[in-house]
């Protein structure tokens, strides 16, 4: 049995873990509010604007390469975005476990399936098990930005353009609410239009509405933007997933932490009183002998 100094040392540790889980929970909370923000900002954008290219491509039969699906497609890119950090639950482990799992059940039915890591703990947790990725990108919950999304789009445009996959598809946490986030594994290349509801009242441009310039080129333009947007918002989505997992794990910490303290605390003043009960029992027994 633990003597009360060890008592007293394991009581002083964990209340110094303590302060560092309630001080880790604010800071997450602080990230989450301004990654909710931008979230809650760009989900509305980047739904009107697939609405629109949509739309367009359908109602003036408008073709791109972006748009042009693979029947069976042979050759597939997968993104997967987790964080650089642990300590957030089980945030990157229900990725990763997505991720093999895919990865496990179609390697057979493609010629070719690739990774690109968003984040170390998706690359460290594949390189263990044997698969490499073409391309590894960190720091994202630092980096966050509209400009960095663009780069990355830009390169798996390229990648797309060139023939090298038929699908590109992103793996991700989609933020619900701090205590759920889900995964979600969607198809950014080639850009699906099949959610525009054109035979709906609302649909925005007829099929006999002239355009200036050419459908062409604004489906062009449109679908740049929006592949940008959607890569974007992925980053978005998998960095407030990250924030709001990692807040509920430093609460539940905390509150384990707490747990401890008081069942530490109870046994301390348990091996206290039996010490000292110990020690009268003796005073008083010597008493007895001296005056026997």
């Amino acid at each position: 049995m633990a003597n009360l100094s060890d008592i007293r040392s394991r009581i002083s540790s964990v209340k110094n873990t303590q302060k560092i889980t309630q001080a880790m929970k604010l800071v997450s909370a602080a990230k989450l509010k301004r990654a909710q923000g931008r979230i809650t900002r760009l989900r509305p954008y980047a739904i009107s604007l697939r609405t629109s290219i949509a739309d367009i491509a359908v109602t003036q039969r408008v073709s791109h390469p972006l748009l042009s699906r693979s029947e069976n497609p042979k050759n597939v890119l997968l993104v997967v975005l987790t964080s650089d950090r642990g300590l957030c639950g089980g945030f990157n482990a229900n990725i990763n476990k997505f991720a093999m799992n895919y990865y496990k059940e179609n390697k057979d039915n493609y010629q070719k399936l690739d990774f690109i890591f968003v984040g170390k703990k998706g690359k460290d947790y594949f390189k263990h098990r044997g698969v490499e990725g073409i391309d590894t990108i960190l720091d994202l919950a630092r980096e966050v930005s509209y400009a960095l999304a663009a780069e990355v789009a830009e390169k798996l445009k390229h990648e797309f353009s060139e023939g090298d996959y038929d699908e590109i598809r992103l793996v991700y946490n989609e933020f619900k609410s701090p205590i759920q986030q889900d995964v979600v594994c969607e198809t950014i290349l080639p850009v699906d239009i099949g959610q525009s509801e054109l035979n709906s009242e609302e649909v925005l441009f007829s099929k006999d509405l002239i355009f200036e310039p050419e459908p062409e080129m604004m489906i062009d333009v449109l679908l740049k933007k929006h592949f940008s947007t959607q890569v974007y918002r992925a980053m978005t989505e998998s960095v407030a997933s990250e924030h709001g997992a990692r807040m509920t794990a430093m609460d539940n910490s905390t509150k384990n932490a707490n747990e401890m303290i008081d069942s530490m605390t109870l046994t301390y003043n348990k091996l206290r009183q039996a010490a000292i009960t110990t020690e009268l029992t003796e005073i008083v027994s010597g008493a007895e002998a001296l005056n026997g």
